[in-house]
Formats: C-alpha cells, structure tokens, sequence
C-alpha cells in the first residue's frame, strides 16, 4: 500500500473536475484539491518537515481539514488528528505525547490551542475552513514514498481506562482499510454523494467518509456539524446516496419531522452505522421510513477502525455487526486467551492488517492490548451457527449484581423497544449488599409521558427478576462524545 496521499493524486489525474468536496455552497473539483494539497506538502517541506515528523490538526469537517491531512502525508509526516473541542490540558498531553512539530487549529479554536501549545513549545498556524495559508505557493510536491509499515497517523483513543493514547496506525493500515470499505463492502462509485457528519479526526470518519470517497472518486458533503434538519435537507436537495452515521444520530433523524414536501431520501442507496450498538427498534423504524437498508459494522480506533460488517451481498441480520471483512480474523477468547465454546460469550480478538502497531510510546500497555499477536478490544460478543457475531457489551460495562452478570446492551433494547422512549443508557452503581444493583437512565421523545415505575414495570414484564433496573431516573439529555456515541462514563446520577 503506498502512501495514502497517492490515493488523491491518482483520482486528481482521472478524475481532475469531479467534484471532490462540497461545504456549503463551495464545490471543490479533484484538481483543486490535489493542487492544494501539494502547495501544503511544499510548504512543510520548506519549513523543515522530516519524514515521520508529526502535525497536529485541530479542526472540525471544513475543507482545510481534508487539505491539510493529505498534505502532511503527501510531505511524508504523520498527522495527529485532534478533535477542536479539546481544552488546554488535553491539548498540551496530546502535542506532548506524539512530539508533534507543528499544530494547525481553527481560528474559533485557535487562542485555547495555543494555550495548550504553550508548555510544549509547538508553533500553531490558525487556520480557516480553507487552506489559506499556502495561497500563492506553487504545487510542486509529489507525494512521498512511503511503504505499508510506515506510521500514517496517531489517532488518539477516549481515554476510558486514563489519559488518552495514541494508537500508531500505518499507511498499509488505513489505507488498506478504506479500500477494503470503498471496494468490496459499501462498493462506493464516482456517482455517489458521501455526507461527512461524522468528525474526520476520528477514525470512523476518516476512513469510512474520507479516505473511501477520495480513493474512488466520490463527492464528499462535509458537515461541520450534525444536524437532523439539516441532514434531511442535503438528503433531499444533494442526492445523497451514502450515509455513514452512529446510532444517536440514526435516532435523532428518525424521530425529527420531514422538512420537505416530496421524498426524503429518494437517492439515498445504503447507510452505515457503527460506534456503537443500533438498537433493533430504531433500525427497523429507519428503514421503513426512508426506504433504505441500514449495514451495521463494527471497529475500534485501534483496528483502523472496520472489523466487522454486514455485508450488502449477504443476508444482514438485524443487533449483528455481521462477519469480518477481507484481511480480517476474529476469535472469541476467555480471561487466559482461550477460545470460549461456540455461543458462548467471549472478548472480541481481532488479528489483521487492519491492526495497529501499537499504542505511541507505550510498550507495556501495547503488548497488554496484544499480547499474542490478537488485539483484545474489551467488547463481549456471542457467534451464531451462521458466523455473525453479536456484540453484548463492553467488558467494562458488564454489571453483576449477585453473582449474575447483567449486560447493559440488553435492557438498553428493551427501553428502545418504549414508545416515549428517545435515548437510555443502562449503568451500575454500587451497592452494599448485591455488589451492583442495574439502573436505566432515559430521556424521553418529545410528547413522552412514561413515568419511572411505567418504564420499570415495562422492563420487569420482558427480562428476568436479576436484570430489570430498580431505578430509572428520566433526564433532559445524555453526554455525548464527539461522534455522538453516549458516554456512560460521564453520566452523573441523583444522589
């Protein structure tokens, strides 16, 4: 896999006045785009860029995003994808731990990252939803050579289990990821039209919008950010075709009023989701309403990121992320590393070239995560007779309140499966006697009225005594993280 920056120049040249991007009402062809990213691979290299040097980017879905990212590639540097609502503190630990030599951060972010820039000593450009600051220069760089083993990007995780860390991924990571996703599972063409809601400084967006649409010569909508109205408009008004979401924003879609008169989403072919678990319920509703399939995959950061997917030219299977893509194993293991009987629920471990080479500069927690050539990606999953896995929840998330092991994801279900139900998350908290005790947090639909005992009684009737919550609290609103995907870690319960 050569550098992934190549990917650009190749459909610049086949492809030179397609468009490439649309923000707005701008429309950037392939050969502007191309042209932009070699005056900023130029302008790195005159100041200095080494090969695996690493640039920081703190911006949000603007064209200068996508420009930058390939133009560090193409001057043979590693990008440091950082997301632009990062404070101070998390800004200086990121700059510190890659040792990035450069920040670019967006002007409405631009005075917080130099802040965090301070203690570090990296230099920060400010920058707009354009690439700017290499207006007059001439695009004279090629892209550099680079092979599958060189590091393309340090995409730093949520940080769950403490401060966050760089997953090292490869350009024979990323780019062969985004080939194996734009080729052989959503089979993206130069007639599709791709809406980036998801942030490009994340890996599900950056391989599954970006690096899939730039490589096949698609029309990436970036969306700063998501919003339901505004999403339905571009579905109606922009033909989109392919939408590549997380379940929250499947759910906010579904329960916001049509915005137009005529069809919703006539173009619209496939959608993906992933991040998360899609609720069955909201699945099914989406699909009747916009007539269109819904493909449920699976990845980590880490696995850059597509494990698994439901496959379009197989059977889907509604609560599965389906079967591993092409270059990809997965077991189902134990606590010592063993396979668990078939049905049976064990860690996803994955083994592929989708797999990174390590965490940045962390060679212990690295062969923690893999220890025996399998990442270990802390989600508990069953197989069925038909080889699609089933994801039943985060190994952290698991509950168990006396001696039973409860699986959050399972009573999450059953709250979608509620009517005035619009969002729910199901966590433990201690308690003295039974270890943990189940509690459901939910926020209700618009004209919901359901009580707490109405939603209690609901789950009693259809799980088992050990698993139904005792305590359902109703709130106004979830914590999100950037891609939309609920953070039950930052959940504050009433005392």
């Amino acid at each position: 896999m050569p550098n992934i920056a190549e990917n650009l120049a190749t459909t610049a040249r086949r492809l030179p006045e397609h468009p490439a991007l649309r923000f707005g009402d701008v429309v950037t062809t392939y050969a502007e785009l191309d042209a932009t990213v070699s005056r900023v691979a130029e302008m790195l290299r005159a100041d200095g860029l080494a090969p695996g040097d690493r640039v920081a980017l703190m911006l949000p879905n603007v064209p200068a995003f996508v420009a930058l990212y390939y133009g560090v590639l193409r001057a043979g540097g590693v990008v440091v994808p950082m997301n632009p609502l990062l404070k101070e503190q998390e800004i200086r630990h990121c700059l510190a731990d890659s040792g990035a030599v450069r920040l670019f951060a967006y002007d409405d972010v631009a005075d917080v990252a130099a802040a965090g820039a301070a203690a570090t000593g990296t230099p920060v450009t400010a920058v707009g939803t354009t690439a700017t600051v290499v207006d007059g220069r001439t695009p004279t760089a090629d892209p550099l050579p680079r092979d599958d083993g060189d590091l393309a990007a340090l995409l730093y995780t949520s940080g769950t289990t403490g401060a966050p860390k760089g997953a090292a991924l490869t350009h024979g990571n990323l780019g062969g990821n985004a080939r194996i996703l734009a080729e052989h599972v959503v089979d993206v063409t130069t007639e599709d039209v791709m809406l980036a809601c998801l942030p490009l400084f994340h890996a599900f967006g950056q391989t599954g919008s970006m690096n899939a649409s730039v490589r096949r010569g698609a029309c990436l909508v970036l969306v700063p950010r998501f919003d339901p109205a505004a999403v339905l408009t571009m579905f109606a008004e922009l033909g989109a075709t392919i939408f590549i979401a997380v379940p929250t924003m499947y759910n906010a879609l579904l329960h916001h009023p049509p915005v137009t008169g005529g069809p919703e989403a006539a173009g619209l072919r496939v959608c993906v989701s992933g991040g998360a678990p899609l609720p069955t319920e909201v699945l099914y509703a989406f699909e009747e309403r916009f007539g269109c399939p819904v493909a449920e995959g699976y990845g980590l950061s880490e696995t850059s990121p597509v494990t698994c997917f439901n496959h379009l030219d197989r059977p889907r299977k509604a609560g599965s992320i389906g079967t591993p893509i092409r270059g990809v194993e997965v077991r189902l293991v134990d606590q010592a590393g063993h396979d668990v009987p078939h049905g049976d629920v064990g860690e996803i471990a994955i083994r592929g070239d989708n797999v990174m080479t390590g965490y940045w500069n962390r060679p212990e927690e690295t062969a923690e995560a893999i220890p025996d050539g399998w990442f270990r990606s802390g989600d508990l999953a069953r197989q069925d007779d038909d080889g699609y896995y089933f994801i039943v929840d985060r190994k952290k998330d698991m509950i168990i309140r006396g001696g039973y092991n409860v699986y959050p994801r399972e009573i999450e279900e059953v709250l979608y499966e509620h009517p005035d139900v619009l969002e729910a998350a199901v966590v433990g908290v201690p308690h003295e006697h039974l270890g943990e005790e189940v509690t459901g947090v939910v926020v209700l639909t618009a004209d919901g009225r359901a009580t707490e005992d109405d939603l209690r009684s609901f789950v009693k009737d259809r799980v088992a005594p050990y698993k139904y919550p005792r305590r359902i609290w109703i709130a106004d609103s979830l914590p999100k993280g950037s891609t939309g995907k609920i953070l039950k870690r930052e959940i504050r319960l009433p005392r």
